[in-house]
């Protein structure tokens, strides 16, 4: 026993009226969420100054440290011995405290030893560290 449905009652039943309702809902708490953002920023504060509070001053980057086979560190093209890597280190974690890099590539013939002093480097000045691979 086969049943017919009849197609054109089915599809004009469909009511748009609660797609409506919802619709007003989400305008009318949009509205009023912004109107309490904004009397959120109307307050009137003092707000209290920090004196080791600094800006951002440059992006975050990452910084390349080149380790050689002889156990050289390489920046920038130039060759660093571990103290004034270190300043450098510590300079560049300054200027984006919390947000620098080093990303150290190491020559698969060098010494482990090598690597594991610009790590120790890298931690002096809290600069999070990782190796490059290929």
């Amino acid at each position: 026993m086969s049943i017919k449905f009849d197609r054109g009652l089915t599809l004009g039943s469909l009511s748009l009226t609660p797609l409506v309702d919802v619709v007003f809902l989400l305008l009318i708490f949009f509205l009023v969420a912004t109107r309490f953002e904004e009397e959120e920023r109307e307050l009137d504060l003092r707000l209290p100054e920090a004196s080791q509070a600094r800006p951002l001053v440059t992006q975050p980057q990452e910084i390349f440290v080149n380790v050689a086979e002889d156990g050289r560190f390489y920046l920038d093209g130039r060759v660093l011995d571990a103290d004034v890597l270190q300043r450098v280190l510590t300079q560049s974690w300054l200027q984006n405290p919390g947000n620098q890099r080093v990303i150290i590539r190491a020559d698969r013939d060098s010494r482990t030893r090598h690597v594991v002093q610009v790590m120790n480097l890298c931690r002096q000045a809290n600069i999070r560290c990782s190796i490059a691979t290929e």
